[in-house]
């Protein structure tokens, strides 16, 4: 995936098409070339797209806020869910319920990541307004604090209690229903 040096151009599609990508460039000067295609999945690149098209500039497109490892799997993510290049609109009800099998696969693989990346990618996928990667993320955690107590989940999180005794018993009751699944 690294890049060459223009912003927005085209490459040689696999069926002798042509297929536009964008360079983007991560904090720490790591170049990525993308199709248009799977990038548009960011409506941020999506509108830096529209405007480097509209200031004619070939230049690349800087995410200041990402680092090439996090970029790269959110590429990732975007590729796999992008229209591949010469698509049919229609296809066989069969092969598009493998294709989804396939991608849910793939999503699940994507997860199994430890969480201070896991947290990159949210980070990342709200920052590029990468929706389906964002909601992908954020069921990942919350699928991992289902079930578990108060305490387990500030437990997983590390976060410190802060609440006096007092003020937790009087929250409790404030807010029984919040806490009925923990109550023995």
């Amino acid at each position: 995936m690294a890049a060459a040096d223009s912003g927005v151009g085209s490459s040689s599609g696999g069926r002798g098409g042509e297929e536009k990508t964008v360079t983007l460039v991560t904090s720490d000067g790591s170049r990525f070339e993308v199709r248009v295609a799977a990038a548009s999945l960011s409506q941020t690149v999506r509108r830096m797209i529209d405007e480097v098209a509209a200031g004619g500039t070939g230049t690349a497109i800087p995410l200041p806020d990402l680092d090439a490892r996090t970029l790269s799997m959110v590429l990732e993510y975007c590729n796999k869910h992008a229209p591949a290049p010469g698509d049919a609109e229609s296809s066989s009800a069969e092969a598009t319920a493998a294709g989804e099998e396939d991608l849910k696969w793939f999503d699940r693989e994507l997860m199994r990541v430890d969480m201070g990346t896991l947290f990159s990618l949210i980070t990342a996928a709200e920052y590029l307004k990468v929706e389906g990667l964002l909601d992908l993320a954020c069921k990942t955690v919350a699928d991992m604090i289902k079930g578990k107590t108060t305490e387990e989940i500030r437990q997983f999180f590390g976060i410190k209690n802060d609440f006096t005794p007092e003020e937790e018993e009087a929250i409790r009751l404030e807010y029984a229903w919040a806490f009925e699944d923990e109550m023995i």
